[in-house]
């Protein structure tokens, strides 16, 4: 049995599956909120109650937003930010009496794609995150691939390549940079690029939404994201040359992009043909507990 627990902003989520990826327990419990002593006793009574239930001890992955630092151990850029600056790993080791895996939850995303979703069996992985922010995760030969710094895929902190003169220099970003990618593709980057250009305050879904009705201003801002998102992953592929690009998150339900981003990105990619496949997650919001787990 494997356990992985999705340590959320506003839940904390644990499933326990089996050998084979299938699932034999889950449990939602909301997130202390600021409190990281009660967060962290929330996962080990959820661990606890799991492996009391069927009889035996298994192994423990933790998928949370951030990462563990290479330099002290502590866990940093997590937007749960009574986590930042805590040994998380170290603690929950302490509590559990055992090793602890834990990554990044777009590293989670991207492995649970890789071991049994919609990229199952591909030898080099990336997969998006595209919601509130811009995160990415990459799996080599089926593994995570977190690198000597500990932050193997942080796309969304480059600048959006090749960029247009009305594009620069771009929306400020919380990193303390500006043009970042997550500040043009995530969810709120799109809508804030919406508003400046239409004055039409509308959600992602919205937009896709009215496009679809063929609203000219909507058309237009879905146009130009799908001409950003295939710049960004031109990039991506220029770079690592991924056998598949996984997209997650809210936006990733805009069904067009498949197809769109894949039809244009090739202007970008120095090939004389791209091969790289884009396709939608099969687990969705799942898939970062199931990735915790398969840690």
């Amino acid at each position: 049995m494997r356990i992985g627990i999705d340590l959320g902003g506003t839940k904390i989520e644990i499933v326990a599956i089996d050998e084979g990826g299938q699932e034999l327990f889950r449990r939602r419990e909301p997130t202390p909120s600021g409190n990281y002593a009660a967060t962290l006793l929330t996962m080990v009574k959820l661990i606890n109650d799991a492996e009391s239930r069927f009889g035996r001890a298994s192994s423990v992955g933790i998928g949370t937003p951030g990462s563990i630092s290479r330099a002290t151990g502590l866990l940093r850029n997590s937007n749960s930010t009574c986590l930042n600056g805590r040994p998380i790993l170290r603690d929950l080791e302490s509590h559990l009496d055992r090793r602890v895996n834990i990554a990044n939850d777009a590293n989670c995303f991207a492995l649970s794609e890789t071991k049994d979703g919609a990229a199952k069996g591909a030898g080099i992985v990336f997969g998006v995150i595209l919601g509130t922010g811009t995160g990415a995760g990459i799996v080599v030969e089926g593994k995570v691939l977190t690198g000597i710094n500990g932050i193997s895929g942080e796309w969304g902190h480059n600048p959006l390549p090749w960029p247009e003169k009305e594009e620069l220099p771009g929306f400020p970003c919380y990193c303390g940079k500006r043009g970042c990618i997550e500040t043009f593709l995530s969810g709120p980057g799109f809508s804030n690029w919406h508003l400046e250009k239409s004055g039409q305050s509308l959600s992602p879904e919205e937009i896709a939404s009215r496009a679809k009705m063929g609203e000219k201003t909507c058309e237009e801002s879905m146009s130009q994201y799908e001409n950003r998102l295939a710049r960004s992953l031109a990039h991506v592929i220029n770079i690592l040359d991924p056998d598949v690009i996984v997209l997650g998150g809210g936006l990733s339900n805009i069904e067009r992009l498949y197809t769109n981003v894949a039809e244009i990105w090739g202007k970008w990619v120095f090939s004389d043909r791209v091969d790289t496949r884009l396709v939608r997650h099969r687990f969705g919001d799942s898939s970062g507990v199931r990735g915790a787990a398969w840690l």
